[in-house]
């Protein structure tokens, strides 16, 4: 991870972003074209393939998880309510968008929010977010919880088990702290794929399914895992306690600019300027990257490359006293000469200030 020199960016709010937060219509309805469209083009196209070579099967999955990771992206504005000017269509197309990534619009909205209203702060931890430690409160766990959260922070579990258990499992019932409303889409999405699903079955047969969409939920599922963590996971990320966090600083020091080749940034919705979205979520995905162009303040985020993003995966604890994500070994080997009970008491959150 690279800051840049004099990396404080002075104090931006989210209305300094005014000028990007608008939807624009053409430029919405041209990304479904992009995105949704050639998702499902690509799995009729793999229902085809099967009867050429299932390797050839394999290849179409790559692209069609690509664009199943853009759908997700428009799903995820449409919640924001940045997609669409009006609110009911950003509900359907969101509904719509939920259902072919396998995920219920209004249950997944209401934890993301609360998610974007707690980002960084070590008090509220827990809904819509990564599960993160202090070394305290790994260090006060039995051993049990200590190799469960091991297991659930071990790179290989993350990428290739979580998208089954997250989009499968855990997407099939409301999140902790749900209200009636997602509950009742939990339900609606729980039906509308048993009817899209059955009747897949029914005219290509289990196994075909199976063939075709589970490489794609491995793949893009697991893309979305590996984007999502890089972006609030790294050395210097910022956590504070309630009495000390800040919502704008959380969001320029809390969240990553990941900066992604082309291709991979056309795919993933730009979403690796996410320092940008995080200070305000009203700026439709395709405005992102104008938007970190025209501040000074939001080029000066911690940047992350592909190759620097690796070592994120090597950091599972939260060091209050140092303030900054540390490894099972460093915590470890840190432990003989740190003080037993005291904390530090917090970094400056001079970088930015609240709106």
């Amino acid at each position: 991870m690279t800051i840049a020199p004099n990396a404080d960016p002075g104090p931006i709010r989210a209305r300094d972003l005014a000028a990007h937060q608008h939807p624009i219509l053409h430029r919405s309805l041209l990304q479904i074209a992009t995105s949704v469209v050639p998702y499902v083009g690509l799995w009729v196209a793999m229902v085809w393939s099967l009867g050429i070579s299932y390797w050839l099967t394999l290849a179409l999955a790559v692209p069609a998880a690509g664009f199943a990771v853009r759908t997700f992206i428009v799903f995820h504005d449409c919640g924001h309510g940045s997609f669409f000017r009006s609110r009911r269509a950003n509900e359907i197309v969101g509904f719509v968008c939920g259902v072919l990534t396998l995920t219920p619009s209004h249950d997944w909205w209401y934890s993301h929010a609360r998610h974007h209203a707690t980002s960084g702060n070590l008090d509220r931890r827990g809904i819509g977010d990564v599960w993160t430690l202090t070394v305290d409160e790994y260090r006060a766990r039995s051993w049990a919880g200590r190799l469960f959260y091991r297991i659930v922070r071990f790179p290989p579990f993350m990428l290739l088990v979580g998208p089954i258990v997250m989009f499968v499992v855990l997407n099939r019932f409301p999140s902790r702290g749900a209200r009636a409303r997602e509950v009742r889409n939990v339900i609606a999405t729980n039906l509308t794929l048993a009817a899209l699903v059955g009747g897949l079955i029914w005219l290509i047969g289990w196994q075909a399914y199976l063939m075709i969409h589970l490489p794609v939920i491995l793949l893009s599922g697991g893309a979305g895992i590996w984007l999502f963590y890089v972006q609030h996971q790294f050395e210097d990320v910022y956590w504070e306690r309630q009495e000390g966090w800040d919502a704008a600083s959380a969001a320029i020091q809390g969240s990553s600019y990941f900066k992604l080749p082309r291709i991979l940034q056309w795919f993933s919705g730009n979403i690796g300027f996410h320092h940008v979205h995080h200070l305000s979520a009203r700026v439709p995905n395709y405005a992102l990257e104008a938007c970190h162009e025209s501040h000074a303040a939001l080029r000066r985020a911690p940047t992350l490359t592909l190759r620097t993003s690796l070592s994120c995966f090597g950091l599972q604890l939260w060091d209050e006293r140092r303030q900054k994500l540390v490894s099972f070994g460093e915590a470890r080997r840190s432990r003989a000469v740190e003080p037993s009970s005291e904390t530090s008491g917090g970094r400056a959150s001079g970088m930015a200030t609240t709106s």
